[in-house]
């Protein structure tokens, strides 16, 4: 299992910045700023999906560019911020999709890891259903499945709650905090700052494609950062781990 996502001055022209960045394995790492400060684009240049101009992406050791995709897809799983469904195929064949990288959907072990991510994203009830009756929470929920039946090192989300309704969005953040525990990666696109601030260990700021802060969230989400960053007043209430923020 790779230990870690890395880039070193990695550039793309109006999008990133030379960025050089050391993701570890084991946490779940937030990535945060205005909009088109740069986040997609550094979530699929560390998934391998886009080249840089300028600079590298890395797994481990390995440049990414380097990696045969299927080796590449055993070890990251992506979720995009816009995924698409190409054919109306039940739940339970949707999930299965994150095998094919493992060409063992059939297997009895591919099976026991496509009824593990749909118990644990809770779609046992829904494992038959056509994904065209599925609302945008359920159909936000299975495709997460997809992403975890993969068994990747790595789990890449892009905006991961934003269809789902507050229960099942506290319910994939706990999920996703476990399986950093179990020693993947996580790395999440957040707008959502006081998600960022209780359930991240680390949290990335970007602005206009470059860093400009970055470690524990009490300190890349300070109240100075926010107001920097997004041009907003701002203060953080209550407790560690039940922070809620305030505005204007």
């Amino acid at each position: 299992m790779s230990t870690t996502l890395s880039t070193v001055g990695l550039s793309i022209r109006d999008r990133l910045d030379d960025l050089t960045l050391t993701i570890h394995g084991g946490e779940v790492t937030a990535i945060c700023g205005p909009n088109g400060a740069g986040k997609s684009t550094l979530l699929t240049c560390l998934a391998g999906l886009q080249d840089p101009d300028i600079g590298i992406a890395a797994l481990g050791t390995r440049v990414m560019h380097e990696i045969p995709a299927r080796q590449r897809a055993q070890c990251i799983g992506y979720l995009p911020q816009s995924p698409e469904v190409a054919w109306d195929v039940t739940v339970e064949v949707l999930v299965g999709l994150g095998r094919l990288p493992w060409h063992d959907a059939a297997t009895s072990q591919g099976a026991a890891t496509i009824d593990a991510a749909i118990a644990t994203m809770d779609l046992e009830a829904l494992r038959k259903r056509p994904v065209s009756r599925l609302s945008g929470g359920e159909r936000a929920r299975a495709l997460m499945a997809r992403v975890l039946s993969t068994g990747p090192a790595w789990i890449l989300a892009d905006e991961p709650l934003a269809n789902l309704d507050l229960g099942h969005a506290i319910a994939l953040m706990r999920r996703l905090r476990e399986q950093a525990n179990h020693g993947r990666g996580v790395v999440l696109v957040l707008h959502d700052l006081a998600t960022a601030m209780n359930y991240a260990d680390r949290v990335i700021v970007l602005d206009r494609g470059r860093v400009v802060a970055d470690g524990e969230p009490c300190h890349a989400l300070s109240e100075a950062v926010i107001r920097q960053t997004w041009d907003c007043p701002a203060r953080w209430l209550g407790e560690p781990g039940s922070r809620a923020l305030a505005l204007g």
